[in-house]
């Protein structure tokens, strides 16, 4: 049975997309084709807001270019949405029938609702937030949410977006300090209108081309060590950093800026004012990116209407289910194992050996449903495999630190293993947080050590802190030779972390 395929046209008033996903075997969608071109169709916008005969030939010729692309994939029922500069145009029943007429597509206008809203719905259906805003600065218009509870509370439109911005206050191709400067005080002045916006302190979502290009000009220019872009976060003074690097540059400068697309280089600085402005109103310190955006929430509407189970509970949880299915995770295995490094993290605690905040024990939890995930591609190298694949895999509601700490506890083997994994990122944590995560690590090695043959042989754990030493007692149902092996050859690390010797005795259980 082929794969289903799902494609999706973004008009858009700076870019057109045609985005073709693949269904891969844990039911998540998987790009395999992601083609832009640059339209700019808002430059075609009269003053009394028709679009001009230019802009419609422009339309009309890329959708016939994304038209051979869909044809050649045997695409049926591509789903093509407008947004602001077609949603604006006077004539826009004319351009809607000589789309319909002229290609394959029936062409949607999305109301300025819906435009917020997919953005919102893609973000708390891929991210960890339950409280945050999020903005999408198109190139003529911007859209701004604020939801609660992972609930959308309030939505709003602004008729402005980076082309429309350029277009009103810069006259050169580059904007000027002076330039600038207007821009942020527009955009301040129109964000105080909603009152909802001022002093809310939440996290800002940032959605769209803009920022992407924010995050990928930052990236770039501190030599991040990861790949992807999906849930990066920046603070306030990383969004200005990048402001300093560009708001000096001319045209050809920009055009040249490693991480920023050519074709965006006289618009990113209109747009990093919007940003900026809008942290000023809302009071935020935290700028992370949603790499889904409006086209994730169409397809999400798509596949809901289809009465596809799409609504997710919990974004983590269903992350690591799609990783359960990726990677072929014995599942009832993976739970005795988490069932078993958290029954004996909770009474190393109680014996006051480690400690560990909730937090810590969901993160021992989720460590132990992939705990050696890459011997999936190879039993021998397993480890190295499984820090290479979740440090660089995107996992939705984690952000990418946390997305270290999991490679991390997942692939530990040694301490100079864990060493030089941690390495890399030796920046990003103190040194007492590497000392716990070591520390968890072994927990974990010696957790798994006792359901090494796979038949869930534990009945129960119990832990005495003596002088001398630690002594654990394992309560078993059947042999545990084999186990009692693999235990005593993984009980090292964790005595190393402890400072104690572990003394394991095997017990039947009545």
């Amino acid at each position: 049975m082929k794969p289903s395929k799902y494609a999706i046209i973004d008009v858009g008033s700076n870019s057109m997309r045609l985005v073709i996903y693949s269904e891969d075997k844990s039911g998540r969608l998987k790009e395999i084709e992601n083609i832009k071109l640059v339209a700019r169709l808002r430059n075609d916008l009269s003053d009394d807001l028709i679009l001009q005969e230019s802009g419609i030939k422009r339309l009309i010729s890329y959708l016939h270019s994304f038209q051979e692309v869909t044809r050649f994939h045997q695409l049926k029922n591509v789903r093509c949405v407008a947004t602001a500069a077609i949603r604006h145009a006077t004539n826009q029943d004319e351009i809607l029938e000589r789309v319909k007429k002229e290609t394959d597509f029936t062409m949607r206008v999305l109301s300025d609702y819906e435009e917020a809203y997919f953005g919102y719905i893609a973000v708390v259906q891929s991210m960890p937030f339950t409280d945050a805003i999020t903005i999408d600065i198109g190139g003529g218009s911007t859209e701004v949410t604020l939801f609660k509870n992972r609930e959308l509370i309030h939505y709003h439109s602004f008729p402005f977006g980076a082309l429309t911005l350029k277009k009103q206050f810069v006259l050169g191709e580059a904007a000027t300090k002076k330039e600038l400067q207007a821009i942020r005080a527009f955009v301040i002045e129109q964000f105080e209108t909603l009152s909802w916006l001022k002093d809310a302190s939440l996290p800002i979502i940032g959605i769209g081309g803009s920022a992407r290009n924010v995050v990928r000009i930052h990236q770039e220019s501190i030599n991040y060590p990861l790949s992807g872009l999906h849930q990066y976060k920046m603070n306030r003074k990383d969004v200005e950093d990048v402001r300093t690097i560009l708001a000096p540059l001319t045209i050809q400068e920009l055009q040249k800026v490693d991480g920023l697309s050519k074709d965006r280089a006289d618009i990113i600085c209109p747009a990093l004012e919007v940003f900026q402005g809008l942290a000023d109103i809302v009071h935020s310190e935290s700028f992370v990116l949603s790499r889904n955006g409006l086209r994730d929430g169409v397809l999400f509407e798509e596949r809901k209407n289809k009465g596809e189970d799409v609504l997710y509970p919990s974004v983590v949880e269903q992350s690591f289910h799609e990783l359960g299915l990726d990677y072929e995770v014995d599942t009832a295995h993976a739970k005795h194992r988490m069932d078993t490094v958290l029954l004996l993290a909770q009474k190393l605690c109680s014996e006051g050996l480690i400690t560990a905040s909730d937090d810590d024990l969901a993160l021992l939890k989720q460590a132990a449903f992939v705990y050696n995930v890459g011997a999936y591609i190879d039993e021998d190298s397993g480890k190295q495999h499984t820090f290479y694949l979740l440090a660089n895999r995107t996992i939705n509601g984690l952000l990418h630190k946390d997305r270290i700490k999991l490679s991390l506890l997942a692939s530990f083997k040694n301490k100079s293993f864990f060493k030089q994994n941690a390495g890399t990122f030796k920046n990003w944590f103190t040194n007492d947080e590497l000392c716990l995560y070591q520390q968890y690590g072994a927990i974990l090695t010696l957790a798994n050590s006792f359901h090494s043959t796979k038949r869930n042989i534990i009945v129960d754990l119990n832990l005495k802190n003596k002088n001398d030493g630690l002594m654990i007692t394992a309560t078993c149902d059947k042999d545990w030779k084999p186990e009692q092996y693999q235990v005593e050859k993984q009980k090292k690390h964790l005595e190393k972390q402890i400072k104690k010797s572990i003394s394991v005795e095997f017990v039947w259980s009545e």
